[in-house]
């Protein structure tokens, strides 16, 4: 047996609205979920972004509570051709691109921060391939 993908990550956030701002209004990842003050999720090609309010998703009585702090890391992969485009758009946006990586067979990604400060990676096809 093998997983066949991670389906969902998630994020703790403190302002959903500026949350949805960020992801949805810069980023353009569609919302497929929300609950006023609980959480807000993104679609993301085949995956789903969850970002929850902490504490609220800490008070849940039907799931396990789960919460969570700290500065976390994620990747969003991007096609090749559309690479610099997505480092234009975010500039344009006034997103500091806080690095840029050259990875083997010249595979690039470059980092930046959500308002949560959780640091966002958009990669080219091919990072993990041949690992």
């Amino acid at each position: 047996m093998e997983f066949t993908q991670i389906k969902e990550t998630c994020l703790y956030v403190q302002d959903l609205a500026k949350t949805t701002s960020f992801y949805n209004g810069t980023l353009g990842l569609p919302v497929i979920g929300e609950a006023p003050d609980r959480f807000v999720f993104f679609k993301a090609g085949t995956s789903v972004l969850l970002c929850f309010n902490a504490q609220k998703t800490r008070e849940n009585k039907e799931l396990p509570p789960h919460f969570g702090q700290g500065q976390l890391h994620f990747a969003l992969e991007c096609k090749t051709e559309e690479y610099a485009r997505w480092k234009a758009k975010l500039r344009q946006a006034n997103v500091p691109i806080e690095h840029e990586q050259t990875w083997p067979h010249q595979r690039k990604s470059f980092y930046f921060r959500d308002p949560d400060q959780h640091l966002v990676e958009i990669v080219m096809p091919g990072i993990w391939e041949g690992t």
